[in-house]
């Protein structure tokens, strides 16, 4: 899997190389006559199916190496970004997913499935949420056009391998933070029969598609066309996209001059009067995930209290600063903020948990739980509330609340493998051993471990205790993964024949 893993990862990049990258383009009349034609041969060979499979396959192996970020709140928050921006796609926001990743670089890959990935660096990076929503349009873009199916297709098999493994090397050698430099030469010695002219002219053209097309999504959304520009202006002064870590022959992008007034006039041209509409919850996400991401040997608290001291007395810092202190075993100190910050922002999700987080660690049990049950019913099935709620429920024993709480969120949203695997928890806590069983059997589904789920299917079937609803359920979905794993060992087998293996 390993293997498979690199390429694809690989694949990604030669399409995707900097999130930082945007210049594009909306209304479906002015976009039309500048896409390709999505019926050429790049899209054979490859499923909607398979391309979600190995998509799953690459975010297993980031969550794997713990090369994402798993928070609930930042993790609910980007994929409603997303999720508005995708909708304006031709298939809609269905089989997208977007992801934070730990790594400080400015940067975003898209796989071609519908899987996003955004680095923290680039969310600390941003200064709206207009900007973030921007890089974002550029990659679900990469998605929609089927970029990575066509540079697939526009290469030998031969050329594919040798990019897959250079480039590979280079993106998990950069997650892996102190050892990424000496992974980065090995990975282009690697890939040195790569042709290299072939791969940039052909990249360059889907970034300027992107660019066009993503600014469709961005403008439809109600998000500033204009900060595009703006971003690409300042971080292009950054040294962080010098882009050291890539090496130059990949880097496929026209001069950031060339396309920040591209931007800037397309923004003028296309924007007219768009109604922006940014949520108020951009500014607490981008603080949450610098307090989440900061080294544990420093003290981040007196960050904030400097920032505070030299007038940044924003919503997002105090919300930070109390995160902060909450992290840094000063709870009561976080409680009188979230207070205050709860009576003045009653429609603000966060301010919510952080307060009924913060109570519970200061002692306050009651307190906390009555701070989450009161958000739970404000903002009835929000993923951070009840996962948090259900945290603090099963903090006090108090299991089988939670575990009917976490029951109602997957039954009616679609869970991440971590809600997953908490309502598993959740379930084993409150004596129910054929739920907890057959959640794990969920969890390592969302993991792409088909016979693990198998097992953990058998084991729940194996349970004393099933009622008949609880067996046929059991049964039905260890029928339909043994049917499809049938399925694929029938298409490995074809696919082993039709290549002369």
């Amino acid at each position: 899997m390993r293997a498979l893993l690199l390429t694809l990862i690989a694949a990604t990049a030669t399409v995707s190389t900097l999130a930082v990258a945007e210049t594009p383009r909306p209304t479906d009349t002015q976009i039309s006559s500048e896409l390709p034609d999505l019926g050429s041969p790049a899209l054979e060979g490859v499923t909607k199916t398979e391309q979600l499979e190995y998509d799953a396959m690459v975010a297993k192996e980031l969550r794997d190496q713990g090369g994402l970020i798993e928070d609930a709140e930042v993790s609910e928050y980007l994929n409603a970004i997303g999720a508005k921006l995708a909708a304006q796609t031709p298939d809609g926001a269905r089989s997208f997913h977007f992801f934070a990743v730990k790594d400080p670089e400015i940067n975003a890959f898209a796989l071609m499935g519908g899987y996003v990935f955004v680095n923290y660096g680039l969310i600390l990076a941003t200064r709206n949420e207009s900007e973030l929503a921007g890089v974002m349009a550029h990659e679900i873009a990469h998605i929609a056009q089927h970029h990575i199916l066509r540079a697939m297709h526009a290469q030998t098999q031969q050329a594919l391998t040798s990019a897959a493994a250079m480039l590979a090397t280079i993106i998990l050698g950069a997650l892996g933070g102190g050892g990424g430099g000496q992974a980065i030469e090995g990975g282009m010695m690697i890939g040195q029969g790569l042709a290299a002219q072939q791969q940039i002219n052909f990249t360059r053209d889907n970034e300027s598609e992107a660019d066009r097309v993503g600014i469709g999504y961005l403008i439809a959304a109600g998000y500033n066309p204009s900060a595009m520009a703006d971003f690409f202006e300042t971080t292009s002064r950054s040294e962080g996209l010098s882009m050291s870590y890539i090496p130059a022959m990949l880097i496929n992008h026209p001069m950031f001059p060339d396309r920040i007034a591209e931007a800037r006039a397309r923004a003028a041209q296309l924007g007219g009067q768009v109604k922006v509409k940014e949520s108020q919850s951009y500014d607490l996400i981008r603080e949450r995930v610098r307090v989440i991401t900061a080294d544990p040997d420093t003290d981040i608290t007196k960050q904030f209290v400097l920032r505070l001291h030299n007038g940044e007395d924003t919503m997002g810092v105090q919300y930070g600063y109390a995160l902060a202190l909450t992290a840094r075993g000063k709870p009561e100190e976080a409680v009188k903020i979230l207070t205050k910050m709860t009576k003045d922002h009653q429609d603000l999700v966060l301010p919510y948990i952080a307060l009924g987080q913060a109570q519970m660690k200061a002692g306050h049990k009651d307190e906390g739980l009555a701070t989450l049950q009161k958000a739970e019913n404000l903002f009835p099935r929000n993923v951070p509330v009840t996962v948090r709620y259900a945290e603090g429920l099963m903090s006090v024993g108090k299991n089988k609340e939670a575990h009917l709480t976490l029951l109602d969120l997957f039954n009616n949203v679609e869970p991440d493998p971590d809600q997953i695997r908490l309502t598993a928890l959740a379930a084993s806590a409150a004596g129910d051993v054929g739920d907890a069983y057959y959640y794990m059997g969920e969890y390592q589904i969302a993991g792409g471990e088909l016979q693990l789920a198998m097992q953990q299917y058998a084991l729940a079937l194996a349970s004393p205790s099933l009622t008949k609803v609880q067996r046929e359920r059991i049964t039905a979905r260890m029928n339909e993964v043994r049917d499809y794993l049938a399925v694929a060992r029938l298409r490995r087998t074809s696919n082993s024949q039709g290549n002369g293996q």
